[in-house]
């Protein structure tokens, strides 16, 4: 169950950055309410996943594969440019969290 937690909290950290966009600097009403309403549940089930998992593991995980996410995001929906250096960066960040992943001890 731990790792379904950890997964919550990655989607809804990925949702509330995603609206964080879209509150246009906390100007627009309901992307503003999305964005807390999901760093909250956020936050409540990555606690939850760290009971189980390796604190590094998780944050590794909820914060790599949030990022590579968010970047998808950002190219795909609002057309952001796509670099070299931004593609080596978040091959960077994946080899990293499957590093860790692989070294980490989760009952």
């Amino acid at each position: 169950m731990h790792w379904f937690y950890l997964v919550l909290a990655i989607l809804l950290e990925v949702t509330g950055t995603t609206s964080m966009k879209m509150t246009a600097g906390f100007t627009r009403f309901w992307p503003t309410v999305t964005m807390i309403a999901c760093y909250i549940g956020c936050f409540y089930f990555l606690t939850l996943a760290i009971r189980k998992v390796d604190l590094s593991v998780a944050y590794a995980m909820w914060s790599g594969i949030g990022t590579a996410l968010i970047a998808t995001i950002g190219v795909l929906w609002f057309r952001e440019p796509v670099t070299l250096a931004k593609v080596a960066g978040l091959l960077a960040i994946i080899i990293g969290v499957v590093t860790l992943n692989l070294s980490g001890r989760t009952p």
